[in-house]
């Protein structure tokens, strides 16, 4: 029998954790294992109910989501965190991913994304609802980066975000420098620069830079 995502929610409003619950247990493969109201129970909560993923809130009482973060990156992560929250702030984006959160959705896209992130996250994917990707994307043509979207359209191999972090590559951005920009930790860069070597079955990042050349995809 196929192994089911177990789910734990922490948020300190529970007409929100009902609301969740009855959403995700419409979804076969889906258990809703536990709920949290406080910050400070999440970590042992999770634990207990070993769960896999964790949707959690940045408001939360007495430990907040990031403080949270924290923790589990203190005491290694026991499961996948997915931030659900009302701020679209980049800079609290930009914190939560470099501590760890491997997905990103606002409260008023939940309805929508958030079985489609429980999903991509679980299978080892970053996930971003579109109200933060389109953030993420304003950051970069604030900073004259541009990223040919057609490309990506037409290359169904490589993910949106392997084509971010080629562009950035080809720019000659380091990997502490695509984390910043993208949001992500220095860890989640390497392991996707791995897999854009493996797919397009090349050695080095001199490999990366040509193909970026020859595929145009960089436009600056």
């Amino acid at each position: 029998m196929k192994h089911k995502i177990r789910i734990h929610l922490a948020d300190d409003h529970q007409v929100l954790i009902d609301g969740l619950t009855n959403l995700l247990q419409t979804v076969r493969n889906f258990e809703v294992v536990g709920s949290s109201k406080d910050g400070t129970t999440v970590y042992n909560d999770v634990v207990q109910n070993t769960a896999d993923i964790l949707v959690l809130d940045i408001s939360m009482p007495k430990k907040d989501g990031i403080e949270v973060l924290k923790e589990f990156s203190e005491k290694d992560f026991p499961c996948k965190v997915i931030i659900l929250s009302s701020y679209d702030d980049l800079k609290i984006i930009k914190e939560v991913m470099k501590l760890g959160a491997k997905g990103y959705l606002t409260k008023k896209c939940a309805g929508e994304n958030i079985i489609e992130a429980i999903e991509a996250v679980f299978q080892g994917q970053d996930y971003f609802c579109d109200a933060v990707r389109e953030k993420i994307f304003n950051n970069f043509m604030h900073n004259n980066i541009k990223v040919n979207k057609d490309y990506i359209v037409d290359n169904p191999i490589l993910s949106s975000r392997e084509i971010e972090i080629i562009t950035l590559i080809a720019l000659e951005y380091s990997g502490k420098e695509i984390s910043e920009e993208l949001f992500i930790s220095s860890h989640t860069v390497e392991t996707h620069r791995k897999n854009i070597l493996k797919k397009l079955n090349i050695k080095s990042t001199i490999g990366i830079v040509k193909y970026a050349l020859k595929n145009n995809l960089i436009n600056t």
